[in-house]
């Protein structure tokens, strides 16, 4: 996942830049203004994760960090044990690690106040999927149990995997691992998208996580999904390419983008790499972000904020705020595209309006940039919109953890009617069932045991004027293969409008856990039942 690195062995000093010129800044994903007052968000007490072939550096641990105060993780692992001092360090897991929690002046990470739990898997002639599973479980179990996000900057190629004919299906080992461990431990699994045609594609099957592609510069703005990113399902470039750089089944890889390209990063001694490429340092970016949010949402409980519970820790809310209010198309300032920052554009040239996601509801997602490219401050405003249940009318934006019986569904009434020409833009997340077929009945994975895929339940999602029943949906993402449906439209009329969650198909349980997130522009109240624009004699 590496693109190019070129390493400059010197001191640590970089001329000063301006922050909103740094790809956490305003060029990108605008992560340090929550950094400054009045948000003060670095990731205070939050735990995430990292889980690589080697490990970054402790500072009083390993002699190679000794130069280095800035990236300081809170726990280093070989696997499931204490790392060694001075053995496994690697200059790549450095490298993403200083993307999360660098806390210095001049290249400062995305979080640099939240704790870093970090193990390494080890020499590949040792381990495979396996101890890679066991690696992300240590992680996982790391405070207390209580671990937000952990990042994948590394992944399995299929010459490695023990299946007879290895494809991204979500069967392997690793990819079971991650969806198990996703639900079980409550974690966002955070997963570098596979780079195309010699990449490394296992687990970016799964379906429980997320998976990131990177950006590159254009004219100082990252906004440019890069030539060298996972491979399109659109073309005939593509389709030879399925099942072996991409999903069967027509599933969606990408979640989201975030700058990847030509950046510069913090090594083991303290000195600095420019010039770096590539999704493994786009993956970060999401995973450090996470620590943001949950340090706004533990502020939030602590004060008693109403709509506001401990669903606000779930990996599916997470997943479902950060999609949901990524950048697709630049505001031209009337708020109707959800002020959104930038428009992102594909390996063609193209935007969102101009892709198969946009003009058919059973593809949720954009090939290339999945729901759009990571804005840390839309998150934030996604999340502070609070928790709304469909128990009572909505605000025109917010979230919900909730769920839903087979044969069902759940209303969402907007309080606001939605003004005509705007865009609405609206997440569901949930889970694909994986069990853990565990020998010694412990509840924890141990090399030689096995996962149960119990498959993925599905759920439709419908934008639907406020009066209409089953029929006649304004929007709809009705995907049968996803474990997302995403929306994103343009209201036709001003008028009254519900969203909703529909219980399709059983495949496991009877009831399905989700979370969702919507962000509408709300026009002139309304009563309901009124629509200003319709013709009266």
């Amino acid at each position: 996942m590496l693109k190019k690195l070129t390493w400059i062995m010197g001191g640590a000093s970089l001329p000063l830049l301006a922050l909103q010129t740094m790809p956490f800044g305003e060029v990108g994903i605008d992560a340090l203004r929550l950094h400054r007052p009045p948000y003060n968000l670095i990731g205070r007490k939050i735990a995430i994760g990292q889980v690589e072939i080697g490990r970054p550096g402790e500072f009083g641990w390993d002699k190679a960090v000794s130069q280095n105060h800035v990236i300081a993780p809170a726990g280093v692992f070989l696997r499931n044990t204490r790392a060694k001092s001075n053995k496994d360090l690697a200059p790549h897991a450095e490298n993403v690690a200083s993307i999360m929690i660098s806390t210095d002046k001049a290249l400062p990470g995305v979080a640099p106040g939240a704790r870093l739990y970090s193990a390494a898997v080890g020499s590949l002639k040792t381990g495979s999927q396996p101890e890679e599973c066991l690696s992300a479980q240590q992680v996982a179990l790391q405070n207390g149990g209580d671990v937000r996000a952990i990042n994948f900057s590394f992944g399995e190629t299929f010459d490695r995997d023990s299946r007879p004919h290895p494809i991204l299906d979500g069967n392997a080992l690793l990819t079971q691992c991650v969806d198990w461990s996703a639900r079980v431990h409550n974690v966002l699994y955070v997963v570098a998208g596979n780079q195309g045609q010699g990449g490394i594609p296992i687990p970016t099957d799964n379906y429980n996580g997320v998976n990131v592609a990177f950006t590159t510069r254009r004219q100082g703005i990252f906004d440019k999904v890069e030539t060298s990113n996972l491979a399109g399902m659109s073309g005939t470039s593509g389709q030879h390419l399925v099942g072996r750089e991409t999903d069967i089944g027509g599933r969606r890889a990408i979640s989201l983008v975030a700058p990847g390209s030509d950046l510069t990063l913090i090594n083991l001694d303290g000195s600095t790499s420019r010039h770096v490429s590539g999704t493994s340092f786009a993956a970060p970016q999401v995973t450090a972000t996470v620590a943001l949010l949950q340090e706004f949402g533990d502020r939030q409980l602590r004060m008693h904020q109403l709509h506001w519970s401990l669903d606000s820790r779930r990996h599916e809310v997470m997943k479902a705020v950060l999609m949901n209010s990524a950048d697709k198309l630049k505001d031209l300032g009337n708020g109707l595209l959800l002020g959104m920052t930038k428009t992102i554009i594909d390996k063609n040239d193209s935007d969102w309006l101009a892709s198969d996601a946009y003009h058919n509801p059973k593809i949720p997602l954009h090939a290339q940039m999945g729901a759009g490219q990571l804005n840390a401050f839309r998150a934030y405003q996604q999340f502070a919109g609070g928790e709304w249940s469909p128990v009572a009318v909505v605000p025109a934006l917010g979230w919900d953890y909730n769920s839903v019986k087979v044969g069902s569904f759940s209303d969402y009434l907007l309080a606001q009617p939605l003004q005509q020409g705007s865009f609405v833009s609206i997440t569901l997340a949930w889970d694909r069932l994986v069990e853990l077929n565990d020998l010694k009945n412990d509840g924890q994975f141990a090399v030689g045991d096995s996962f149960r895929n119990r498959g993925l339940n599905r759920l439709d999602l419908y934008l639907l004027s406020a009066e209409s029943g089953a029929v006649g949906s304004i929007c709809a993402s009705v995907s049968n293969v996803d474990s997302v449906q995403h929306i994103f439209c343009r209201i036709p009329k001003t008028g009254n409008y519900k969203i909703r969650v529909q219980f399709r198909q059983q495949i496991n349980e009877a009831t399905q856990r989700y979370a969702l997130a919507w962000w509408t522009v709300p026009g002139l109240k309304l009563p309901i039942g009124e629509d200003r624009n319709s013709n009266r004699q």
